[in-house]
């Protein structure tokens, strides 16, 4: 074996200062043999002693200076953790909004950014460019990293953190695991739900073309005329309709027993010894999942008149989920001596099959109405990425690494299709007069081309000091489009009988045909329907890291910025594009340092500023309107919103006190100008909601964490090698918004910008912040029986989702308390590895709430019970 020549004796005293190896004591390494050092070569000084700090502090945290948090391969198997958004709320100052977005202590979404292999992604969703971390099952991961405090290397756009994601490696052996599994839930799993027959395919989420747009739809289409009368002849009118799928998608199905939940998957690994110090492997991750869920509940929208509310509309509704994702990930790794090139493609089909219903009183309509909606969102996310690290010279001083790649989002609605009836003498009937129906098919193509390089070398001096520099490039590119047809009675009134028609039969090829029904397109003009958006960025950084003393460590560095970010609404029949404001075109220095400081063994202060920004999402961008389909909520884009720019302030004390074991308590300090806030109004008789920037706002907080192992005394035999776990965490935080005298903001659909105060009170609290976030974890573990059981919980604070419209009290969302229970159990079977897991999710039946409160009174906006779920599942290790 080759072996590194010696440096300075003072060299390695502050090399073993840094390493966390067990060792009090050791000699310089002689050469001998063919080995010895030339003349040239400085002499090696005798060490008598080397006191060795940081014996406990674990890799990843000496590798950083920032204040970070890692969830490793054995916490995913701890908590059973199915997708990367479930894991991240077991981090301190996390949680999670809709099960996929990730709130860094307190800050949305939009203010944190996600990487794999540390390259960005894009998002299939549309109304977050930020992509949704359910898509990222836990099986493909082998580690996340949650970096809290700012450094260069990484985007500009970090307001709470940075979240990135490492898949895993090449192994070293060979490898084959296989599992399957099942589970359910209280309210769902052998219980009444809706359904619709929908295609042979849908179990596996992909779509046997019962949903492809017919041909004589999409014909018309392409002449770039409204499909509608006057555009096109009567025949043609009839012929287009009669083409669109019937009964399939139109018709909703009571299901007398939902389906249990069924899971399967497999890994694979495989490595080659070439010779020279060369090795080739390869490895393979493939799963599926196949889950039900069944939501019943409220949705109220209100107006208060003082303490006083009057519910506009109260609905009851029904919705059931079929939610089926096929995941699989494949990676190539080369390795010769210093040098490393690995191929990864990952690729991820995550398909949403809903039926539901909602029915109550519609005052602003009217009468007793109820709604029917069928629907399919299809996402599907593809990632190609090659990355390299290269090593060089005598001590591995010069590290070069580099990445490249391209990532494809597409989120495909065809058939979405929304049915209103009328209760008419206590029949529900469908009257195009009165009630509408509407058939839709949107799509939303994202795409990011990404490449950087990063070179850090080793100075050659006596204290251990890295200078690093790097570039990197971003284009991300997005097309969403959305076209709405409706089937409308010819004379505007339906006869008596048809009006009581089944629904399949109302639309049948028959009326279509007898004219008593004609389709007609509604899709939105002037941009409403369709854009294009566009983001280039262009960044370098210099970075130097080093010791100041042989205990204190500092990292400073700047980052520069150049970005050119553009929405452009175009007219979906013509394609000309609409005037619309000028695009945002800036460029930052972001200056940030670290300071850490080990002032006793295993012990150390952290301090961190830093400057960062965060730019506006292309969705709140864009002037489209798009229906939510949780919450049937309207939203459209802003045009006039501006990036955010933050001043960041971290401090944070840690302790590592035993092998896995800490204790850590920190605070924080944000300054922002300018934040991005989501507002409701009402217009035209239609609530909505939209996006402006606040004039500025300040959130601060504490943070606590712990971790600990607890052994009997070897006198309680009984209890074997069992042991205790506990890990716990705590966030505390607040947060106001600042609105000064003079201060303006630029609401949607405001041709100027108008006074502050009207859509932003001041001192309010932050959306997304949440006062209180806790995390326990109470385990025993044991190596010798292969056992794991964890109860794991959960809290979140009451938190702001959208400021009320004028006048009208914030919309609240209360997560509550969860509580999980995880067990994994190791056994052998023959000359098989196996394991046997168990989870329940939820077992306090905690209700999802959002709502509006004044004086006593409520308003439900969204609120159902998700249930309890269980899994149950076996795997085999080859």
């Amino acid at each position: 074996m080759k072996r590194s020549p010696t440096r300075s004796g003072l060299f390695l005293a502050i090399s073993a200062l840094l390493v966390p190896c067990g060792a009090l004591a050791q000699d310089a390494p002689q050469e001998t043999g063919a080995s010895t050092q030339t003349e040239t070569s400085a002499s090696p000084t005798q060490l008598d002693a080397v006191q060795v700090r940081g014996e406990y502090i674990p890799e990843p945290m000496l590798q950083t200076s920032e204040v970070a948090s890692f969830i490793t391969r054995e916490d995913f198997r701890r908590t059973g953790d199915s997708d990367a958004a479930a894991a991240l709320t077991r981090v301190t100052g996390l949680s999670l909004m809709r099960d996929k977005y990730v709130y860094v202590r307190g800050l949305g979404e939009r203010y944190s950014s996600a990487l794999f292999n540390g390259s960005p992604l894009p998002s299939p969703e549309p109304l977050q460019r930020v992509v949704p971390l359910d898509l990222f099952p836990s099986e493909v991961l082998e580690s996340v990293t949650v970096q809290k405090t700012y450094s260069v290397k990484y985007p500009g756009e970090f307001g709470g953190g940075v979240i990135d994601m490492q898949s895993l490696t090449v192994p070293d052996e060979p490898f084959l695991n296989l599992s399957i599994g099942t589970g359910g839930n209280s309210v769902t799993t052998g219980e009444k739900g809706l359904t619709y027959y929908g295609g042979d395919d849908d179990f596996w989420g992909y779509d046997d073309g019962t949903r492809k747009m017919p041909s004589a739809l999409k014909d018309a289409i392409a002449t770039g005329q409204r499909v509608d009368l006057g555009n096109f002849s009567r025949e043609d009118i009839r012929r287009i309709g009669r083409s669109m799928a019937n009964a399939n998608l139109n018709v909703l199905q009571e299901k007398d027993s939902i389906d249990p939940d069924f899971e399967f998957g497999g890994s694979a690994g495989y490595s080659m010894d070439l010779g020279n110090d060369s090795k080739l492997g390869f490895l393979a991750v493939a799963g599926f999942e196949n889950k039900w869920r069944t939501k019943f509940g409220k949705q109220q929208d209100a107006f208060f008149t003082g303490d006083v509310v009057e519910y506009e509309a109260d609905y009851d509704f029904l919705a059931t989920q079929n939610n089926a994702r096929v995941n699989a990930l494949v990676s190539a790794g080369y390795e010769n001596g210093n040098h490393k090139v690995a191929l990864t493609t990952m690729y991820v089909h995550d398909t949403i099959k809903e039926a539901r219903s909602r029915s109550g009183i519609d005052n602003l309509a009217g009468f007793e109405a109820r709604d029917d909606y069928t629907e399919w969102f299809e996402r599907e996310l593809i990632n190609n990425q090659i990355t390299g690290a290269h090593t060089f010279g005598e001590y591995d001083d010069l590290k070069i690494e580099w990445r490249g790649a391209i990532a494809r989002a597409t989120r495909d609605v065809p058939y979405e299709k929304g049915i209103r009836y009328e209760l008419v003498d206590g029949y529900w009937a469908h009257d195009a007069r009165r009630v509408q129906n509407y058939t839709r098919f949107s799509n939303v193509e994202d795409e990011i081309a990404s490449g950087g390089v990063d070179v850090t070398w080793r100075l050659p001096i006596e204290r251990d000091v890295t200078v690093s520099g790097g570039a990197s490039y971003l284009d991300n590119d997005r097309n969403a489009e959305s076209r709405e047809f409706r089937l409308q009675a010819l004379d505007g009134v339906l006869p008596f009988y048809n009006r009581y028609q089944r629904i399949d039969y109302l639309f049948s090829d028959y009326n279509l045909s007898q004219d008593l029904l004609r389709i007609q397109e509604t899709t939105g003009g002037l941009g409403a329907a369709a854009y294009d958006a566009t983001l280039k960025v262009k960044a370098g950084y210099l970075q130097a890291e080093g010791e100041i003393t042989p205990l204190v460590r500092a990292t400073v560095g700047v980052r520069y910025e150049d970005a050119t970010q553009a929405v452009h609404p175009y007219n979906i029949f013509t394609g000309v594009r609409q005037t619309s404001p000028e695009p945002l075109r800036n460029d930052y220095f972001l200056p940030a340092a670290t300071l850490t400081w080990n002032f006793a063994d295993n012990q150390q202060i952290r301090f961190g500023a830093s400057k960062t920004i965060a730019r506006p999402q292309f969705r709140e961008l864009a002037p489209q309107q798009y229906q939510d389909p949780d919450n049937d909520r309207l939203f459209y884009g802003n045009p006039y919103l501006v990036d955010s720019e933050l001043l960041n302030l971290d401090v944070r004390y840690e302790w590592f006190f035993g092998a896995g074991e800490y204790f850590t308590v920190g605070g924080f300090y944000k300054d922002i100008d300018n934040p991005i806030e989501s507002n409701v109004n009402f217009a035209g008789g239609t609530t909505f909601q939209s996006f402006l920037n606040a004039p500025a706002a300040t959130l601060y907080g504490a943070e606590i964490e712990a971790k600990k192992y607890f052994d009997l005394p070897i006198e309680a035999n009984w209890w074997g090698d069992n042991r205790l776990y506990f890990s716990g965490n705590y966030t505390w935080s607040n947060s106001e918004v600042e609105v000064k005298e003079g201060d303006t903001v630029h609401p949607y659909g405001f041709a100027q910008p108008v006074e502050a105060a009207l859509f932003v009170r001041d001192g309010s609290q932050l959306q997304g912040q949440s006062d209180h976030i806790a995390n326990l974890q109470i385990g025993i573990e044991s190596e010798s029986s292969r056992t794991q059981a964890t109860l794991i919980a959960n809290y979140v604070g009451e938190r702001i989702t959208a400021r009320g419209r004028p006048g009208q009290p914030d919309y609240i969302e209360k997560p509550g308390t969860t509580l999980d229970f995880v067990l994994r159990k190791g056994f052998n079977l023959g000359d098989t590895e196996m394991s046997i897991g168990f989870s329940a999710r939820n077992i306090l039946d905690t209700e999802y709430q959002e709502y509006q409160e004044r004086g006593g009174n409520r308003a439900d906006v969204y609120r159902y019970e998700p249930g309890v779920s269980y899994t149950l599942s076996l795997s085999a290790s080859f």
